[in-house]
């Protein structure tokens, strides 16, 4: 992760004197992600599948966002992202799972996923096409409880928690004059056997300060935190709404 670091921070640094924006630019959007999970959950190196094992299905995903952009040369523009994935379902474990004996029973199972991002980045394309090349800081916190599901016991709780520096990229091609741009953004880190993916693609339509977006994202956990690990991919249809100044 440090070499990542230090290789998207020098990129950082040779395009920050050639790019900025023309004026101070604020944003906020909010979004809603239908989104599908599958993969792996891990403790003491007992593993269930989280699809077809704990049939975990979405109940609410949210995303938040929040950017400046200002013209101060050297400077980076900065965003803040904040995504909620929660996902429950009842399955049924057949053995042992971090250590419990759930022998067949019943199961429910909660999956709450948090991630907070703190993005620093430059405009260096800035006009019909526009690119932008920055460094993430996620704050990713992850909560897997399986449990019996007419007593609640036994039980078992998986757990990850890391801030984790991720490379960022974005593009968006805009249509002239007419409102409407096709564009795609993600963050990306592999290292030591973990990896972390999370992009999108979509179509946006703008009038006046108000933008809408709709399009698919799709991301991909394979972390591992002491002896849990969390190998899942998230994926689906989003939409959105937000404003510009």
């Amino acid at each position: 992760m440090r070499k990542l670091m230090l290789a998207v921070g020098g990129s950082l640094f040779l395009v920050a004197p050639v790019s900025q924006a023309d004026v101070v630019g604020l944003g906020a959007s909010v979004s809603y992600w239908d989104s599908d999970l599958s993969g792996q959950a891990a403790d003491n190196g007992d593993v269930v599948d989280v699809e077809n094992d704990l049939n975990l299905d979405s109940d609410s995903n949210a995303n938040a966002s929040l950017y400046l952009e200002h013209p101060i040369p050297v400077l980076p523009n900065v965003r803040l992202n904040f995504t909620l994935v929660q996902q429950s379902g009842r399955g049924q474990v057949n053995g042992n799972f971090g250590g419990v004996n759930f022998g067949g029973l019943d199961v429910q199972s909660d999956l709450d996923l948090e991630q907070l991002d703190l993005t620093l980045y430059y405009e260096v394309l800035d006009n019909w096409v526009n690119l932008d090349l920055g460094l993430t800081a996620r704050d990713l916190s992850g909560e897997l409880i399986v449990k019996e599901a007419l007593t609640g016991t036994p039980s078992n709780e998986t757990t990850v928690d890391a801030v984790i520096p991720m490379g960022y990229l974005a593009a968006r091609f805009d249509l002239p004059l007419t409102g409407v741009s096709l564009g795609a953004e993600g963050n990306f880190i592999s290292f030591d056997g973990d990896s972390l993916h999370d992009f999108n693609a979509y179509g946006q339509y703008e009038i006046s300060l108000i933008q809408f977006r709709a399009g698919y994202r799709q991301m991909s956990i394979d972390y591992e935190d002491g002896n849990d690990r969390l190998d899942v991919e998230i994926g689906g249809p989003f939409v959105s709404a937000g404003v510009s100044f």
